[in-house]
């Protein structure tokens, strides 16, 4: 006969092994379910076609924005090319105007890793596997997070859930691939709460090192939570000298990451991409403004720049705050607000540097001052300063649910997240179905560009390819990038994040210097981008040797196409 396992149950009565309910509740399973809900969260909102690694056609056909086509540009380079130092080094791709893949915001950790894994298998796209990799970190370091206050697995889960779907991180999946790294602000935070100090110097460095490689704002923001924690551990424990350990290696490892990375090829004036500092921050409407993203919400007025639509926080994650908030009201968070200070003052910091010198709400432009020249020219290589509403609106939800964990009882607490979680589903279905459609309206294969013979032609007689002039995002980049890729041809015909705006300008002396003087260099293939630079190629070039020709609308200057 079988010996009974005897269990006490609700009453103290016994069962045969654990109820269903205690399996629903263990920590390990909702664990589990948690990271395959973040997992879910990028699959539902793109489609599973992104885990292919060889399909490459949602990139390139167009439909989520010029970013991802840069992204493959950068990696098709990257890829075969031999390993340099910096590993991020990868001058084919942008020549004297850029030299790493940092700033293609390409995720340079994922790229080594990627190149490192090309003698064992060939990785034409690993942007997919990223994003779900991103959105089950965002859940998984959730589930820690939420640990420091919720003891109830199920509530952690549902908690933790709310975290993966959430339009700011999924809405990064519409382009803006580096910032769905989110779940380094997680981490972050964690650190900043956690009682436990044990290893903290160990683990900044390690999150610095890591995201100094993945993306500049999320690196700054943690940058901003970890003064927090440093001030608040020293002011506490009153021990300068580890302090100033931490304050040495941390920033250290950053430093390090950034250089693996290749951010320090590019020198003198760096010139960004896009408005300047103040031209797109936060509206302070936005995280009610649901505009593509809320099935249930009317979108509200607001600023309608390129960030719109990236504070919103959905139906169920409003609910929750409103509820929270109201738990707050009755008394018993001020201990906790003195305890961490520091990090609510970083946290409004990055709120302000947000909201930017030029202050909106619902899309009507308050009032706005004028900055110091230098401090502008700083903000300006943070332009898209909305994203900096990132931590507070993660900060918040972790304190919502916390106080719906601590303050109701288990049965309510789960039950107030459970219909804040199906209310956020429903609500964001509507951005995250706006995004399967576009995934799912591009061909497995992208359609080539210049399907005139000509290019492949030039392929085989050509080593270089130049637009002239040369320019960030210049006329026709996408077309010709995409071609010399193909081919393995350094080009300028490019779209990077940051420019070198001497290194352009001398470029584009040199080259006008050249053509003014009837001067080409040998086996370069130049795109003329100007009527100006047609005619003074037209008043140099030799018919008999040059050919200056338009092919599928671009204007080329092939020398010595004829010579044999």
């Amino acid at each position: 006969m079988r010996p009974q396992v005897i269990a006490a149950g609700q009453g103290g009565r016994p069962h045969d092994g654990a109820s269903l309910p205690a399996l629903l509740a263990s920590p390990r399973l909702c664990w589990i379910l948690a990271l395959a809900g973040g997992a879910l969260a990028a699959i539902l909102t793109l489609g599973p076609r992104i885990l292919d690694i060889r399909d490459t056609g949602w990139l390139l056909h167009g439909t989520l924005g010029p970013d991802p086509v840069a992204y493959w540009l950068a990696w098709r380079y990257f890829a075969p090319s031999a390993w340099a130092w910096p590993p991020g080094l990868n001058p084919d791709y942008g020549l004297e105007l850029s030299s790493a893949i940092f700033y293609v915001d390409a995720v340079p950790a994922a790229a080594f890793i990627a190149k490192a894994l090309r003698p064992l298998v060939v990785i034409p796209q690993y942007w997919g596997p990223w994003l779900v990799l991103c959105a089950v970190l965002q859940a998984g370091l959730a589930w820690r997070l939420l640990g420091l206050a919720v003891r109830d697995p199920i509530t952690r889960l549902l908690g933790a859930l709310l975290f993966a779907f959430q339009p700011l991180l999924l809405n990064r999946f519409g382009g803006h691939f580096a910032l769905a790294s989110q779940w380094a602000l997680l981490w972050a935070l964690w650190l900043c709460l956690r009682e436990d100090g044990r290893r903290q110097t160990l683990q900044w460095a390690g999150l610095f090192g890591l995201v100094s490689m993945l993306n500049p704002y999320v690196l700054a923001m943690c940058s901003g939570l970890w003064v927090a924690d440093l001030v608040t551990r020293t002011h506490r424990a009153g021990r300068l000298a580890g302090a100033v350990l931490q304050a040495a290696i941390v920033p250290l490892a950053g430093v390090c990451g950034l250089y693996l990375a290749g951010y320090f090829t590019v020198s003198g004036q760096v010139a960004p991409m896009g408005v300047h500092y103040g031209h797109a921050q936060f509206d302070l409407t936005a995280p009610f403004d649901g505009v593509e993203w809320g099935r249930l919400l009317p979108a509200l007025p607001g600023l309608r720049h390129w960030e719109h639509g990236g504070s919103y926080l959905g139906a169920g994650v409003l609910l929750m705050l409103a509820i929270g908030l109201g738990l707050a009201l009755r008394g018993g968070v001020r201990p906790h607000l003195r305890r961490h200070a520091m990090l609510l003052l970083a946290l409004l910091g990055m709120l302000a540097f947000a909201i930017s010198n030029r202050v909106a709400i619902a899309g009507h432009l308050l009032f706005e001052f004028n900055l110091p020249a230098r401090i502008a020219h700083f903000a300006d290589m943070l332009r898209a300063s909305e994203r900096f509403f990132w931590p507070l609106a993660y900060t918040a939800i972790f304190a919502s649910v916390a106080l719906v964990a601590t303050r109701l009882p288990q049965r309510r607490a789960r039950i107030v997240l459970a219909a804040a979680l199906l209310l956020q589903l429903v609500d964001v279905d509507a951005g995250m179905a706006r995004f399967r459609a576009l995934v799912a309206a591009a061909p497995s294969v992208a359609a080539d560009r210049l399907p005139d013979p000509f290019w492949a032609q030039a392929a085989l007689r050509y080593g270089r390819v130049r637009a002239v002039p040369a320019a960030n995002f210049g006329a026709d980049w996408e077309p010709v990038a995409r071609f010399a890729a193909r081919h393995r041809l350094p080009t300028d015909s490019v779209y990077l994040s940051r420019v070198d705006e001497d290194a352009l300008q001398r470029l584009n002396r040199r080259t006008t210097a050249e053509f003014v003087a009837g001067r080409w260099v040998r086996g370069t293939l130049y795109i003329l981008r100007t009527e100006a630079m047609r005619q003074r190629a037209a008043r140099f070039a030799n018919p008999a040797r040059d050919l200056l020709t338009v092919v599928n609308g671009i204007t080329v200057f092939a020398p010595g196409w004829h010579a044999r």
